[in-house]
């Protein structure tokens, strides 16, 4: 054991002789090198030793804009707070800098075994009593501060958070502080599993609440304060302190439910961990108490308006506490509530204002969710009915009809919806809001409605009437080319750009559909030239539209012409980093023939795919070797799959939804697979079999020599009896990535016009 005093410090004979008083005035250039981490993208402040201002021109949001599109509002309150500090913090002194100078050399060295480490960290967070403040807010200190704060125990942890309490606050607004501030909350949550620890923990934690209501609105509307603030809060709901959903999500997660790419979490507050819900709802109310006054302000705020979104996720689902807030958040007054109303008629015009403020509409985009079905049905009455395409077209506003139609609760709702919006479709599309677009057509897919209507508006907001429907697919891929230009018959296939995001992302939702109504649609992708198909699969947002296209509902015969399109290209497409994905498709979806096609282009670069990072397992999975050196053998055992497969979806595939024709991989060479089985069109249940199938094939090696045709066909039997072993239709697929090493770019990321 190592005791470690202010007067002296017993360091390992492992330490190396250095300069500590030189290194702790230099700025710690290797220290910051062996913490790059710990630095969690701090920049070097030359003038470390005086108090690290709350400079938010330097933080995340110091750009005007945001990737979504909608304009960043500086805080009222942030100005303020750095032109009246509220206390000046005192420079650390030269002793007690060199003390922890030498301690974090010790840790940087490895100087010290986990015992001693230990050890350390206790006794010098019983030296930094009274000079917290001043000792998590110096720059150069702060990343020792939480190197200690990592490696201490729980009691020593909780003392050092207890001793601060009342200047927690103001370390969680600092620059360097809040990172601090951070790492005793992770630290924390860290110990929550001990029985011992957690109340000692919530004591700490309540300390800390209370120190926090004594001026809350400061620290929700610090850029700092802010971060922390949601991290104590999601340590109190039980949820992961770095959950993205409450610390700047990517507004392409939201796209993704919105547009039926991703579940939501449908287990709600199940899912959460061991937290303290009972100190959470106190500082929720209390919070919301004391900044009444200021929550017209704090509601187009940036930085306490991600606070209160926070406030709304964690409430999710507790009753009476969310409506109360959500009410709060709408203006409604104790009259309304006792008349049973959450919403003041007089307040919806002032409310539609708000939404065009980006704050405000992020906030609102919350509550929509959030909201139980009564007050959304009354938001919706009240407060959107008779202007959603006014709110639709502007730049802020129409995320949150966005995130209206995409919670509607039934088909009466949509109806409403369809009425203002179905007929502005090309209004909509010329001043760029094509996401609500992809969201209405994503909500009527969901609520299974409207698809002939959505099929129809969309075909004709794209397509002149005079000019030819094989126009439809093209101008949704390229929506800006084609609805920059004034002559829109004058258009023409571009190359060299990317193709429009969200219009791929709206192809996909429309092969969601049965094959009915989106017969256009199918028609105008597979009479595409060769080159604009080889062009769409090259593409990634194309790629992903060809990709939905071959897993919809279309006949064969169309999903066969569009792939023989690529005949020759297969191998120049394999060598993209997104083409693997869409091969995999084709060969899925293609018959024995065209996977032979498939396989021969491969072949032919092989040696270059192994070069890349998709190529192996393209190779591996296509079985691409095997097909080298015993085609028939891969011949033969591609056709068992296919029976396989035809067989096992004829017994297990759903009737319940209108079915489709499973491709026959024999159609060229046997009759013997002519009568197709019937499966459920949910993708998922599909993808599921189709994989478990072939695992199941591959593991079991059907095509060795002497198998005989009614060995083959007792492999459903075999697949059967696997069935009580794998839930292979319970799997979720949503989370799968196109391959193990294959990563989507940028441009596919992005989910905002």
């Amino acid at each position: 054991m190592v005791a470690v005093g202010s007067k002296a410090l017993i360091l390992s004979t492992r330490l190396r002789n250095c300069n500590l008083v030189e290194d702790s005035t230099m700025g710690g250039d290797d220290y910051k090198h062996g913490r790059k981490k710990k630095d969690m993208g701090r920049k070097n402040n030359k003038q470390s030793f005086g108090f690290d201002g709350d400079d938010s021109n330097k933080s995340g949001y110091s750009s005007g804009r945001v990737a979504d599109g909608r304009p960043r509002k500086s805080s009222k309150y942030q100005g303020e707070s750095e032109s009246m500090p509220a206390v000046i913090r005192q420079q650390v002194d030269p002793e007690t800098m060199k003390y922890f100078s030498e301690i974090a050399n010790l840790f940087e060295s490895n100087g010290a075994d986990l015992e001693e480490r230990s050890a350390i960290c206790s006794n010098a967070l019983e030296e930094a009593v009274g000079k917290e403040f001043e000792l998590a807010t110096d720059y150069i200190i702060s990343h020792t501060m939480q190197s200690l704060l990592e490696g201490c125990d729980v009691d020593h942890l909780c003392s050092f958070l207890r001793s601060c309490a009342n200047k927690f606050p103001l370390i969680a607004m600092d620059r360097s502080g809040s990172h601090v501030a951070e790492t005793a909350l992770r630290s924390l949550a860290l110990h929550l599993e001990d029985n011992d620890a957690y109340s000692v923990i919530e004591e700490t934690l309540t300390a800390i609440c209370k120190a926090i209501l004594a001026s809350p609105v400061d620290m929700m509307c610090n850029c700092h304060g802010s971060h922390v603030l949601r991290s104590l809060l999601c340590l109190c709901g039980g949820v992961p302190l770095d959950s993205r959903e409450f610390h700047g999500a990517k507004p392409s997660t939201a796209l993704a439910v919105r547009l039926n790419l991703k579940e939501t979490h449908a287990d709600g507050n199940d899912s959460r961990q061991l937290g303290f819900p009972n100190l959470l709802k106190f500082l929720v109310s209390e919070m919301l108490k004391c900044s009444s006054e200021d929550i017209q302000t704090l509601q187009v705020d940036q930085y306490s308006s991600l606070v209160l979104q926070a406030f709304l996720k964690l409430l999710d689902r507790e009753g009476q506490e969310l409506v109360q807030m959500i009410s709060t958040l709408l203006g409604s007054t104790e009259k309304n509530l006792a008349e049973g109303s959450f919403i003041d008629w007089t307040s919806a015009g002032e409310i539609l204002e708000l939404m065009k403020e980006t704050a405000y509409s992020h906030l609102m985009e919350v509550v929509l969710e959030v909201s139980p079905e009564g007050l959304y049905d009354e938001m919706f009455t009240k407060i959107f009915r008779s202007s959603l395409f006014e709110l639709s077209s502007h730049r802020c506003s129409n995320f949150v009809i966005q995130a209206l139609v995409s919670h509607a609760r039934n088909k009466e709702q949509m109806e409403s919806i369809w009425e203002e919006l179905g007929p502005k479709f090309k209004d909509l599309l010329e001043m760029g809001m094509s996401g609500v677009i992809a969201s209405l057509i994503a909500a009527c897919q969901r609520h299974n409605t409207l698809e002939h209507q959505c099929c129809q508006a969309l075909a004709a907001a794209v397509c002149l009437p005079s000019d030819s429907p094989k126009g439809i697919v093209p101008h949704i891929l390229f929506l800006e080319s084609y609805f920059a230009l004034g002559d829109k018959s004058s258009w023409n296939w571009p190359n060299g750009i990317k193709m429009h995001v969200m219009g791929s992302l709206i192809l996909q939702t429309l092969f969601r559909f049965q094959s009915k109504p989106i017969q256009p649609f199918i028609t105008s992708l597979t009479s595409m030239e060769v080159d604009h198909v080889l062009h769409t699969a090259k593409d990634a947002a194309g790629a992903r539209a060809i990709e939905a296209f071959l897993g919809s509902n279309a006949s064969s015969k169309k999903k066969l012409k569009l792939i023989a399109k690529l005949q020759g290209h297969f191998g120049e497409l394999a060598l993209h980093s997104s083409g693997s994905y869409t091969i995999e498709k084709c060969f899925a979806a293609s018959s024995l023939s065209l996977r032979e096609a498939i396989a021969s282009d491969l072949l032919a670069v092989q040696n270059e795919l192994y070069k890349t990072k998709q190529g192996p397992y393209l190779l591996r999975k296509l079985e691409i070797d095997r097909f080298a050196y015993r085609p028939e053998q891969w011949k033969f055992n591609q056709a068992s799959k296919q029976s396989t497969y035809d067989k096992f979806s004829a017994s297990f595939g759903s009737s319940e939804t209108k079915p489709s024709k499973i491709d026959s991989f024999l159609s060229d060479t046997s009759k013997t697979t002519s009568n197709t089985s019937k499966i459920t069109s949910n993708p998922k249940d599909v993808k599921t079999m189709q994989k478990e199938i072939d695992n199941y094939m591959s593991s079991n090696k059907y095509s060795k020599k002497g198998h005989t045709g009614s060995e083959a066909a007792g492999t459903f039997t075999k697949a059967k009896e696997s069935i009580n072993q794998v839930p292979f239709l319970s799997g979720n697929m949503q989370g799968k990535k196109r391959h193990a090493k294959d990563k989507p770019t940028k441009s596919s990321k992005k989910s905002r016009v």
